[in-house]
């Protein structure tokens, strides 16, 4: 794995181990943004924080950091509902401006996180063959 993508894989899980602990520490901020048509709120919240913790800690071990980042992709494709249940109901959460201009720019960062995560989905042996097949 090139050096540029190692530092990433390790700023992308602490700063998904962090946001999974501010779950537990100010859970109310993040009810406030479970769309209401699910239930037990609370209980999301702790779930996804414990996964987030769980996927940044996997994303630091070699032998599951692969499965981890499945993880992680899943979850972030999981909770973008709260996302745009935020964004259209212009929720304010504490720390994040209440502007429509952050909620539009906050959705396609989701994406941003996908595609992220997707990145170390990817198994580094077949990197280190593609890398070998350069023609120039």
């Amino acid at each position: 794995m090139n050096k540029h993508k190692e530092t990433l894989r390790v700023i992308l899980a602490i700063s998904i181990i962090v946001v999974g602990v501010t779950h537990f520490v100010v859970p109310g901020e993040y009810v406030k943004i479970v769309p209401p048509q699910l239930p037990y709120p609370l209980g999301l919240v702790y779930l996804s924080g414990f996964y987030e913790i769980l996927g940044g800690i996997g994303l630091l071990v070699p032998p599951v950091s692969q499965a981890a980042a499945w993880g992680l992709l899943a979850l972030f494709i999981a909770v973008y509902p709260a996302n745009i249940y935020m964004a259209a109901n212009l929720i304010k959460i504490e720390h994040i401006p209440n502007s429509p201009w952050v909620h539009v720019v906050r959705l396609p960062l989701q994406a941003v996180l996908i595609a992220w995560a997707w990145w170390y989905t990817k198994s580094s042996v077949g990197e280190k063959q593609a890398s070998k097949l350069k023609i120039f």
